[in-house]
């Protein structure tokens, strides 16, 4: 049973987001999920890009209300002298700050980590982009894919005739960049309460993606094998771990590594011929693969999932996103909730993937609307109301 939480495990923390769409916003829900006190700053017009990315659902894209929860947000122009000079203020007053500009960006501006840390010794500032801060595509323009093709992972992704293919999941931004920076934060604020001082952190989403090249890395560094997809055990060249299409369209996961998961497989298809082969090669594995092509074409997904259930092995149905939404185990898990939003209603957000037993993530408030805190956050730095008067007039705010 949860515990009731006391505190957030990171309650206390202050976090300054000056980022904008997915990779430091996920990195920053993660933070604010667990606690910390998220400030978002955005530009008092437009805001974050992504509040304008479809689907829209009523005043706001889906993507921003499902990665900004548990976040205050403060408008401010950058550009301005009177702009810089409140995010000093707030800088003064935080532990964390993250931003995913490309490298330079913050140099005019002034905001610098070299600046900034003149103001707060103890400010971890952590800068997410494409390629890291320097090295010869340090100022290259990049999405995830850009970032997967170059960290080698893109001839991973690929069907067994060879042609590299788009994956359905932001692998480099979340995974090598939001994961990594959150990781990263939170090393280096262990680090300031044993020296006191923080520290810049410098994360490539191409690095990070490249990091997880573990087990294909290992093929090319000690086997001497260029791993592409279709072509090596785990990226769809073993019929025992592929995809098979079903009679009525649907799809399903074969995913059997281990002999003994092979052998139940075999003996629940009544294909045990095929035990002793479970990792054929030339004609031999064509005809494993028609073989099995063949027999799971012979009935529906549904039917597929009840006749191999009992058999205990790493098999499933296939999902597309909608049913991922109606899972029992991720219903289980509460990997889907609800907030309550002042203009988008009553909203669904995407559960806390970090299960703390202690001092558990909690859901405390919605997405915030543009600048919605930012006359709070002023007044709490000792900004006047005639102050904030004249910012909103001279559209600083």
């Amino acid at each position: 049973m949860t515990q009731t939480p006391t505190i957030g495990a990171l309650e206390g923390l202050r976090v300054l987001d000056l980022t904008r769409l997915l990779p430091g916003a996920f990195c920053t829900q993660l933070l604010a999920d667990m606690g910390a006190e998220v400030i978002k700053i955005e530009e008092p017009t437009r805001g974050d890009y992504n509040r304008a990315f479809p689907p829209i659902n009523v005043k706001e894209s889906g993507s921003f209300l499902l990665l900004n929860r548990n976040k205050k947000s403060v408008s401010l122009n950058l550009k301005t002298p009177e702009g810089k000079d409140a995010l000093r203020e707030l800088v003064k007053t935080a532990d964390i700050l993250v931003e995913g500009f490309r490298p330079g960006v913050m140099a005019p501006l002034e905001l610098r980590y070299d600046t900034l840390k003149a103001l707060n010794p103890g400010l971890v500032y952590c800068a997410i982009s494409g390629f890291g801060q320097d090295g010869p595509y340090a100022q290259m323009p990049g999405h995830d894919l850009n970032y997967l093709a170059l960290a080698g992972a893109g001839r991973l992704f690929a069907d067994r005739e060879g042609h590299p293919v788009v994956p359905g999941l932001s692998i480099a931004d979340v995974g090598g960049g939001s994961q990594m920076a959150a990781t990263g934060n939170l090393g280096a604020i262990i680090a300031r309460s044993k020296t006191g001082e923080g520290q810049f952190i410098d994360i490539s989403m191409t690095d990070g993606a490249f990091s997880w090249l573990a087990y294909h890395g290992a093929d090319w560094l000690f086997g001497g094998i260029n791993p592409r997809g279709g072509e090596r055990p785990f990226i769809g060249q073993a019929p025992c771990y592929n995809t098979y299409e079903c009679a009525d369209g649907g799809w399903v996961a074969l995913g059997i590594i281990e002999d003994h998961f092979w052998e139940r497989f075999c003996k629940a298809v009544d294909l045990e011929e095929l035990t002793a082969d479970q990792w054929p090669a030339g004609s031999a594995l064509e005809a494993q693969f028609a073989t099995l092509r063949a027999l799971f074409k012979t009935d529906s997904r549904q039917a597929w999932v009840d006749k191999l259930e009992p058999a205990d092995i790493p098999f499933s149905a296939i999902y597309d996103v909608a049913e991922a939404f109606e899972d029992p185990q991720l219903v289980h898990r509460e990997m889907v909730q609800f907030v309550d939003h002042p203009v988008e209603g009553k909203i669904p957000q995407l559960g806390f993937p970090i299960k703390l037993s202690g001092t558990p993530c909690t859901l405390r408030s919605a997405p915030p609307l543009l600048g919605e805190h930012t006359r709070s956050e002023l007044e709490n730095l000792g900004y006047s109301a005639e102050q904030i008067a004249h910012m909103a007039e001279t559209n600083v705010i």
